[in-house]
Order: C-alpha cells, then sequence, then structure tokens
C-alpha cells in the first residue's frame, strides 16, 4: 500500500510506504533495536501512554530540536507516559545523540533493520527509506488517540497540539 503527496520535502511529492494509521483504531506492533541491539515492540510499553515520535534522523536541526523539546517535556508530564522518538538511524548512533545532549527521559529506537515500524504505521519514505515525521498518541488501551503527520518534511511537528492531546490522554 502506498500514498503519493501526503508529505513533501521542500515542496516534492513523497510516497509513504504502508497504510495510514487512524484515530480509534488498534495501535500495530512493530519491531525495532534499542540502543544495545535488544529488539524492542510496542508489547514493551504495555500499560504505558506512549507518544511515538517519528523522525527523519536525529542528526538534523529540526529532529535534534524536536527530541530535545520532548525530552524536557516528559519530565513534567506522568510516569505513565513513555515518549518514544523511532528514526532509521543505527542504534549505536542514537546512543551517541542521547549522551552527548542528555537526552534520557526519551527512549530511541532505530527502524534501520527491518523498517517494521515505518511499513506498519504508514511513515516509510520510499524514495529515501526515512521516516516521516509523524507523531502518534497511543493509550494504555493500545487504542491509536492522536495522528500527526507533518506536510513538510523539513518542517517541526505542532508540539502545542501534540502536547494538549498528551495531557488530554493523561488526564482520562
Amino acid at each position: 500500500m502506498e500514498s503519493q503527496g501526503l508529505i513533501t520535502l521542500k515542496g516534492s511529492p513523497l510516497t509513504l510506504e504502508g497504510p495510514q494509521i487512524k484515530v480509534g483504531q488498534k495501535a500495530p506492533d512493530f519491531r525495532t533495536l534499542s540502543h544495545d541491539l535488544t529488539e524492542k515492540s510496542l508489547n514493551d510499553f504495555k500499560g504505558k501512554i506512549k507518544l511515538i515520535a517519528s523522525v527523519p534522523s536525529l542528526d538534523t536541526p529540526v529532529c535534534d530540536t524536536e527530541i530535545k523539546r520532548f525530552n524536557d517535556e516528559a519530565a513534567k508530564i506522568s510516569k505513565d507516559v513513555a515518549i518514544i522518538f523511532v528514526s532509521m538511524d543505527l542504534p549505536f548512533a542514537q546512543k551517541r545523540f542521547c549522551q552527548e545532549f542528555d537526552i534520557n527521559k526519551v527512549k530511541t529506537l532505530s527502524d534501520h533493520r527491518d523498517a517494521s515500524f515505518g511499513k506498519n504505521y504508514g511513515v516509510l519514505i520510499k524514495e529515501m527509506r526515512l521516516l516521516a515525521r509523524a507523531i502518534f498518541i497511543i493509550g494504555k488501551d493500545d487504542i491509536v488517540k492522536y495522528v500527526q503527520l507533518v506536510k513538510e518534511l523539513s518542517s517541526p511537528p505542532n508540539y502545542d497540539a501534540a502536547l494538549a492531546a498528551l495531557k488530554k490522554e493523561v488526564a482520562s
């Protein structure tokens, strides 16, 4: 399944592989790798509210700002929340990035091996084998509560809208 034109890079349309995730559906599972090369899936965050941000690469200015902002915000939100960043960066690069910038409240997961997250969440960019910038909020019941697919790959997400949706989910 492919979708064209949902996102762009500098105005040029890109193709996303996988289904478009909708609010109200059960969150798809995925297989990714953590810093220590252990496999992580949705089940590893069972019982938590999950904010999952997919990004092209942590080593870009917009992604750098995004993960730092969510790391700072995570400290102010409930212990019942897991904030997870998924990218195609290698686990070693993610670990280095997190150590260098003291990112310790956000979990980073690498989708480089199978692109499982990208394909299952419809954010794998066919032309680049990178992930589109998107935010998914998934309840403790593993039902999708919020989806934000950022139209222009080089633009930041709407932080206020994502954080408001997350706080609403924590309060419910």
